[in-house]
């Protein structure tokens, strides 16, 4: 049989760490042993989670087309795959019997004739590995929503302000000692009653604003996001959110505020959406027109949905959450396994591990290397500046690009740590998450059966009064295998 060889790293930093030439070597040598015939080698330094991957695109399009078949050889599932967006596609292929799969370090080939126990295991891996990314995404979020607390700005620091590194390698804004006088000088204009943004604009730029702004010139534009820019008061906008942050105001709130009274033309409250939560909002398509399917509050107590109707195509039809619900609960007695298939599950978590931990360990001291050379690198520069060797400009501008490598793999480190350990527990919290579903939702508030339904559910769409579901994988074998002996029929 032909082979074709897949070696992929997510990163430059992996590339020159000599990944790809390892993972080639080991992959060459397992076909070598099966009496493969090496017809291709790719060898991908990318993303796995780009909407384009041409080399992924190009090995299915060169397997479609051949007239034997093919054998994939790739390290780990997490290689080929980071989501289940592929596996129409390879499944596809295998059902046919034009493409077999070999993940090299799971010691799991999948081709035409594979059961259900090797295709579930397949799934957990890239269970496994779609859970990484999401996590990897988990945390950013987390990040931010801790420096929102703390009263940190995550973006670039608005006019008037600078974003600045310390010496410890922590990130903050202080004061631009340029432009804050600009920014003081638009609101006390503005507040007049007599300045557009337009004569603002022009003002500024006769009184130097370029100069102090490395020569961009102000525009009209300009001057309205300044002036409708609650952060100089000691807020800030974020997700549509007021928040209070810690760094210096620059303008009063009583200023802000005849500012704001001036560019309205009158007082006007902050228009607030009050109301009940309602379950289905923004989960249901209309199977007819695509459109969006809106729920409604009858009689301040029973909610109704029906296709919202944009298109102007659709009959209205009005449908009970009840209903709606009713048969949401239905498939959650669907995704429960057998004792039998939880212990196979189970067996190939706890080989998995055994595998991360020495993927985990060698990661772990390549960051521990790069973050000691990284603080040598500081304590020399620290040395040379007490002596006299540079001169202060080059010290900061040194010391901030070193300072930000720090940070920077101490965040790699830590953000690498968790995921790890959090992936090795995903697929055991899955399967005790499916066989307690239904008592989890029924219990759950509002926003977490929300978050519920769209970790279970990849479409809900309605067509009439008939609400079609469609599992996520991997529960949508679970509920398959209830019915069918080999999962994928």
């Amino acid at each position: 049989m032909k082979a074709i060889i897949f070696a992929r790293v997510s990163s430059k930093d992996q590339e020159d760490g000599q990944s790809i030439p390892s993972q080639v070597r080991r992959l060459t040598e397992y076909a070598i042993k099966k009496n493969f015939i090496i017809e291709s080698t790719f060898q991908v330094t990318e993303s796995s989670t780009k909407e384009t991957r041409k080399q992924f695109d190009q090995i299915i399009a060169f397997v479609k087309k051949a007239k034997e078949p093919f054998a994939l050889i790739t390290d780990t599932v997490d290689r080929l795959q980071r989501s289940f967006r592929e596996t129409p596609l390879l499944d596809e292929l295998r059902r046919q019997g034009k493409l077999e799969l070999h993940f090299l370090r799971e010691g799991l080939i999948v081709n035409q004739t594979s059961n259900s126990a090797q295709l579930l295991q397949w799934d957990i891996g890239v269970l496994f590995a779609s859970s990484y990314v999401r996590q990897l995404g988990d945390n950013v979020k987390r990040s931010q929503e801790q420096c929102i607390k703390n009263g940190q700005w995550i973006s670039k620091a608005p006019y008037g302000y600078k974003n600045i590194a310390l010496p410890s390698g922590q990130k903050t804004i202080e004061v631009n000692q340029e432009q804050a006088p600009f920014v003081v000088k638009i609101f006390e204009l503005y507040a007049k009653g007599n300045n557009s943004f337009q004569t603002i604009a022009a003002k500024m730029c006769s009184e130097g604003f370029a100069k102090a702004s490395r020569g961009k010139p102000i525009t009209a534009r300009t001057v309205e996001l300044i002036l409708k820019n609650p952060f100089y008061t000691g807020m800030m906008f974020v997700k549509k959110q007021l928040y209070p942050h810690k760094y210096p105001i620059l303008i009063s709130e009583w200023l802000f505020n005849t500012v704001q009274q001036t560019i309205s033309g009158h007082n006007k409250s902050p228009i607030q959406y009050l109301g009940r939560p309602i379950l289905f909002r923004g989960l249901i398509q209309c199977k007819h027109c695509g459109g969006t399917v809106t729920g409604d509050i009858k009689k301040q107590k029973y909610v109704y949905y029906s296709c919202h109707n944009s298109k102007r195509i659709c009959t209205k039809k009005w449908i009970k959450e009840e209903v709606l619900l009713e048969k949401i609960l239905t498939y959650f007695d669907t995704i429960k396994l057998t004792d039998e298939q939880i212990h196979e599950v189970i067996d190939h978590i706890n080989q998995h591990e055994a595998l991360e931990y020495e993927s985990l360990k060698s990661t772990q001291e390549r960051l521990n290397k790069s973050l000691n050379l990284a603080q040598e690198r500081i304590s020399k520069l620290i040395d040379m500046h007490i002596d006299g060797k540079i001169d202060s400009q080059t010290y900061h501008l040194k010391l901030e690009e070193y300072s930000s490598e720090k940070q920077r793999l101490l965040l790699e480190l830590k953000s690498y740590t968790a995921n790890k350990k959090i992936e090795a527990l995903t697929a055991q919290d899955v399967l005790k998450l499916a066989q307690r579903a239904k008592q989890i939702f029924l219990s759950s508030k509002i926003e977490e059966k929300q978050e519920l339904l769209r970790f279970f559910f990849s479409n809900l769409r309605l067509h009439n009064e008939k609400l079609d579901v469609e599992l996520r994988m991997p529960f949508k074998d679970l509920a398959i295998s209830q019915d069918q002996t080999i999962w994928r029929g």
